[in-house]
């Protein structure tokens, strides 16, 4: 059993308790969940390991719920839990993906009006009912219902969560006995967003034995489809995956083609027609002699085309770039020297500023800035003007000592509903890098959200805004803003755009990137790391820039951090605090 798994077992109790109204059980459940979501090693490891004892060394984990996690894992079901559910008969695990419906909120539905699955709720809103109930509204019943599209838009899942997993098949398939080739194809190699299923392809000379041991990977809870060239399995997080194995000769054609997009392919095939060819999943064809389809980079060759990198296949401009030598030089995955948004346990961070830069430094990063947030943010314990200053005379004392790696001092700050700051300029003026950022009234019409935004972009030592949408993927739609004039806001203020590389933000998203790439506004990709494995996160970033076109001078912490420093607003002084 997944940590992953154990956290969404202790979050739905603590979310039940919540919802009954028993006082502080739900707090300790929840915290728990997140110590086991956070930890390092896994805990069912943990358990085998150690037992109970084990489980207790686990921050915030006590004896009861570690029995509790012991009986999980070793029956796979926790009667405290089902009792629980039986008291409380709602869906509350889907109820509260609705932004804006927690335990008490659903409990208030539940008992006035018999709320108890999200069909219910649906059926509610649109009949007018929830409008009458006490302190809800018409707006609030308007809400939920673009809650509820927006849950129903769902059935994908997020390319931080199965990229990892499809990376390990991969490995594990690669040392089947037999196998010549692995490749992950689909929309993770093109780096989407999001991911329906995924794809792989294999070369092997004994495809029985990669059959079998790919339907029998423990992963494996459903068996679709078994045969001697392509089988597909359900996963445990309910995800489809497909395997094929394909002749070494057909390689490249089949990875262009499973590859996609769709649209992309079609383009192809037209071109190819043009070309009186024909082109599909196992090469190119003059007449039925096969002429290419062992590497893509034959298949573009024998359609007259370069090699177009898979995060531009989307037939969005890329085919007539690749036609007139137009194509990007597309940043690379191993480009970045610095990370600008890095969190700490100043603040809702999970480790110190110290253990942050242990790792950045491992990870090979030369600089990074540490970007807590600020005062208005209570729920963080944001930083006000006083802890921002003992921030700074603690990060000067670090650089003194620490060597391989510089930390900029740096604040994520609260963009407030009328577009201020909520840190006075003369303490900004103190800070490396001021990041910038909206928290908090995410439901502003768009000609106030819009304003809001440009008002704290203008100010002279806002240096970067900060996932400039809000997003969060499949949780919380973005803010409606002008996307445009924030672009253009950007270039007459020289403010930075950011790409937010933490897989349920990723924002800016591939189609506002290119839109800053085309306007000249320079970018960062950053981590947004609340915790050392976070750090890892960067490459998630890169994948949405190439989505949008980004070349390596389209990105500042490409460059050293003097460099870097210089590029800012005001050239932070001459970057003289960071020399």
């Amino acid at each position: 059993m997944t940590n992953a798994e154990i956290a969404k077992t202790l979050r739905e109790i603590a979310s039940l308790l919540d919802m009954q109204g028993v006082p502080f059980k739900p707090r300790a459940y929840e915290k728990a969940a997140h110590a086991v979501k956070i930890t390092d090693l896994s805990v069912e490891e943990i358990y085998r390991r150690d037992g109970l004892k084990g489980l207790t060394e686990i921050s915030g984990v006590g004896a009861g719920i570690a029995e509790k996690i012991a009986t999980l894992i070793q029956t796979g079901r926790l009667p405290y839990l089902e009792a629980l559910r039986e008291k409380s008969p709602v869906d509350l695990a889907r109820l509260s993906l609705i932004e804006g419906l927690g335990p008490k909120t659903i409990n208030t539905l539940h008992a006035q009006i018999g709320i108890r699955t999200v069909e219910d709720l649906e059926r509610a809103a649109l009949a007018g009912k929830i409008r009458e109930l006490p302190r809800f509204g018409e707006k609030s019943e308007q809400k939920i219902l673009k809650g509820i599209a927006f849950l129903k838009s769902g059935g994908r899942h997020l390319l931080g969560a199965v990229l990892p997993l499809a990376n390990d098949i991969q490995a594990r398939l690669e040392m089947v006995p037999g196998v010549k080739q692995v490749a992950v194809a689909g929309s993770i190699r093109r780096r989407m967003e999001t991911v329906g299923n995924a794809d792989l392809l294999v070369i092997s000379n004994d495809p029985d034995r990669v059959m079998d041991y790919f339907v029998g990977m423990p992963e494996a809870i459903y068996i679709h489809a078994k045969g001697p060239t392509q089988s597909r399995i359900k996963l445990s997080n309910r995800m489809n995956v497909d395997l094929r194995v394909v002749s070494e000769e057909s390689f490249g054609a089949a990875l262009c083609y499973f590859t996609g997009s769709k649209a992309h392919n079609i383009a192809l095939r037209e071109i190819a027609i043009a070309k009186q060819l024909k082109l599909n999943e196992y090469g190119v064809f003059r007449e039925d002699r096969p002429i290419a389809g062992r590497t893509e980079e034959e298949v573009y060759a024998a359609l007259g085309l370069p090699f177009i990198p898979p995060e531009l296949r989307e037939d969005a401009g890329e085919i007539g770039a690749a036609l007139v030598g137009a194509l990007p030089e597309l940043i690379d995955y191993h480009s970045l020297r610095g990370d600008l948004q890095i969190q700490t346990n100043w603040t809702d961070g999970a480790h110190s500023i110290e253990e942050m830069a242990a790792e950045a430094k491992r990870l090979g990063r030369e600089y990074i800035a540490i970007t807590d947030h600020t005062k208005s943010l209570t729920v963080t314990k944001g930083a006000d003007e006083e802890k921002l200053r003992r921030q700074m005379a603690a990060i000067d004392a670090l650089n003194k000592k620490r060597s391989g790696i510089t930390l900029l001092k740096g604040a994520e700050v609260n963009i407030l509903k009328d577009g201020r700051l909520d840190i006075s300029n003369e303490t900004l003026a103190q800070l490396d890098v001021v990041g910038i950022s909206v928290h908090s009234h995410f439901g502003l019409p768009r000609e106030e959200m819009t304003r809001r935004v440009i008002r704290a972009m203008k100010n002279p030592h806002a240096d970067i805004l900060f996932h400039p949408t809000g997003r969060r993927i499949q949780r919380r739609e973005p803010v409606d803003i002008d996307i445009d004039a924030v672009i253009q806001t950007a270039k007459e203020t020289g403010t930075v755009l950011e790409i937010d590389a933490y897989p349920d933000r990723l924002d800016l998203k591939d189609e506002h990137i290119r839109k800053a790439v085309e306007a000249g506004v320079k970018l960062v990709i950053d981590s947004d790391a609340h915790h050392i494995r976070h750090l890892s996160h960067l490459h998630f970033g890169i994948g949405m820039a190439r989505r949008g076109w980004a070349e390596r001078s389209d990105i500042l912490n490409t460059l050293g951090r003097n460099e870097f420093l210089e590029s800012l607003k005001d050239g932070r002084r001459n970057h003289r605090r960071a020399a």
